[in-house]
């Protein structure tokens, strides 16, 4: 059962609450529609069920609140918006990953794809599908979980007629297996033979709250619509013939040379239209609105009857909890899911590409000049730019971790970001380090090759202290790429990331010279042999050797840089994710 008690909005400035103490039921096995018109806060009384937006009351599915459900997926199917979601995915990578945060197979993505009708479009972009079929695919996002309700803004959007009827049938199906659904439309006619139970909201209070059949009856009524191109004359005669005969008959002329009739069957107006010659074009009859409901009626005591108020509002000047947007949940197999999310688009791909094309291109020039060291040479690496392309590379994968692509309501919050959790931060450093590693490797075994290639064997020699310039290397790919996704889980924005990488050698490099060799300091030198004095036990030579490269790069100004860049943007984020927690 899903209960809606006392929803109300925070009101924006200088306008009233979208939604304003909305109470209803939405019972187990029945279909309920929302209705109300545009404007009327249907999805704002969503979002605030969802815990989406700040306000008071509550909202519980089957006796719990959202923030108290475990996995929230599983319990609540949400359609709400577009589809989330990168445009360059397909349909398939997005429910996949979508599996991934839900914590269910990735079988189920394809299970979906055939159930909701997209089995042949699994591979087309998300961002080339029409406005019916994106619908549909969130449709399959929200069934992900096998969920017990559904909560779903207007789904019949941009559908066609038969799709409609499909998705209907699929919604009665839900219900009748013991599943609650509550959906949204502004279409009382859909809203009288699609669901079992109607709730209608104006300006965000409860206006009726009534079954299917009241609702047909005080709502609805029968007219016969007629197309006619002398609709004037048949107006009249109508209308004349019916005061004739004392019969209450109301002619509502329309556009396009069309009449509704109201108090009429089709007979009496084709036989009326026959006496006097007039030719009619289409006869039919329909069910119209009446107009919006009296506030307030419920189909529960009896007709006409205000509805209940429920026990937790019965007393008390303001006894409802307020809303709070609450830490937003992390995938269930968050590595699963950033593996997913990062191969699904080809945009990786691309980044490694060009990188590795920029690297070997500029090892070539410098070996050509001859005048780089080594490693400077096969880093691609020229005293003009800040940065190498592999750590520029490294950063801009790393920033573009946090994308706007994780939005479904259920697992997220409403900022449309990626969620703080410390498994799936875990799960990104993970990721880009080791895509950060596979670039370093590749972008110097590359420019080996190339090298060699072009003016033979006899630049490539191998130094001595190539395990230091091993380390340094790894220590900066992957440090560039922490940046980047540490400062752009901080700041939220991809472009926050690379300048975060930039920043290391363009301010903090020179700060940390200039501190370290300034007037009046004391000399730094030898600073890595006593750093390793402090390491207690003693390992083999490798492992020393190791280590020791490991202390080297971290007094180098440049590992210190970027060590000191790590470490801020460390606590910015740990302090952003506290104060998240506990603010709205």
């Amino acid at each position: 059962m899903l209960q809606v008690i006392g929803l109300t909005s925070a009101p924006r400035r200088g306008f009233p609450a979208d939604v304003r103490d909305l109470t209803f039921e939405a019972l187990p096995g029945h279909v309920t529609a929302l209705l109300g018109a545009p404007g009327s806060g249907k999805t704002a009384a969503l979002r605030l069920m969802l815990e989406l937006d700040p306000g008071r009351g509550v909202t519980y599915f089957r006796g719990r609140p959202l923030h108290r459900i475990p996995h929230p997926a599983r319990e609540v199917g949400v359609l709400l918006g577009d589809v989330p979601g990168h445009p360059a995915r397909t349909a398939r990578g997005q429910l996949r990953m979508l599996c991934a945060a839900a914590g269910v197979p990735a079988s189920r993505a394809d299970e979906l794809l055939e159930a909701v009708g997209l089995a042949a479009l699994r591979d087309q972009r998300v961002g080339t599908l029409s406005v019916g079929m994106d619908r549909l695919l969130a449709l399959a996002s929200a069934l992900l979980g096998d969920p017990h309700t559904l909560l779903l803004d207007d789904p019949a959007e941009g559908l066609s007629l038969r799709e409609e009827s499909w998705l209907h049938g699929l919604l009665r199906a839900h219900a009748a297996q013991g599943g609650t659904v509550l959906y949204t439309t502004a279409d009382p006619k859909e809203a009288a033979w699609a669901a079992d139970h109607v709730v209608t909201i104006d300006g965000g209070r409860l206006v009726a709250d009534q079954n299917a059949d009241d609702f047909s009856r005080t709502r609805l009524r029968p007219r016969v619509a007629v197309r006619t191109p002398h609709a004037a004359r048949l107006a009249t005669v109508v209308a004349r013939e019916a005061r004739a005969a004392r019969r209450s008959v109301e002619v509502v002329a329309e556009a396009n040379s069309r009449l509704s009739v109201y108090g009429s069957t089709c007979a009496e107006i084709g036989d009326t239209a026959f006496r006097h010659g007039l030719p009619v074009h289409q006869l039919a009859d329909e069910v119209a609105d009446a107009g919006p409901a009296r506030p307030v009626v419920s189909a529960g005591p009896g007709e006409g009857e205000a509805a209940p108020r429920p026990a937790a509002q019965a007393s008390g000047p303001d006894p409802l909890p307020p809303i709070r947007r609450h830490a937003a949940r992390g995938p269930l197999h968050p590595l699963r899911y950033e593996l997913r999310r990062l191969f699904g688009v080809r945009t990786t791909t691309l980044v490694m590409a060009a990188v590795l094309a920029a690297s070997v291109g500029l090892s070539v020039l410098l070996a050509r000049s001859g005048h780089a060291q080594l490693p400077k040479m096969l880093a691609g690496w020229p005293s003009l730019l800040p940065l190498p392309p592999a750590a520029v590379g490294a950063g801009l994968i790393g920033a573009l971790s946090f994308g706007d692509e994780f939005r479904y309501p259920a697992l997220a919050a409403g900022r449309g970001t990626v969620p703080r959790r410390l498994g799936l931060l875990l799960a990104k450093l993970v990721v880009s380090a080791g895509v950060a590693l596979v670039l370093a490797v590749v972008v110097v075994l590359a420019s080996v090759e190339a090298v060699r290639l072009v003016y033979g064997a006899d630049l490539i020699k191998v130094p001595s202290n190539s395990v230091f310039l091993g380390a340094s290397w790894a220590g900066l790919t992957v440090g560039c790429a922490w940046a980047g996704l540490l400062a752009a889980g901080v700041f939220r924005v991809a472009t926050a990331g690379v300048a975060a990488v930039l920043a290391v050698p363009v301010l903090v490099v020179p700060l940390v010279q200039q501190v370290l060799t300034g007037p009046g300091s004391h000399s730094v030198a030898g600073l890595p042999g006593r750093l390793r004095e402090l390491v207690w036990p003693r390992w083999p030579y490798e492992t020393d050797r190791w280590v020791a490269a490991v202390v080297r790069v971290v007094a180098h100004p440049v590992g210190t840089a970027l060590s000191l860049s790590l470490s801020a943007l460390v606590c910015a984020y740990l302090f952003t994710s506290l104060r998240s927690r506990v603010r709205w």
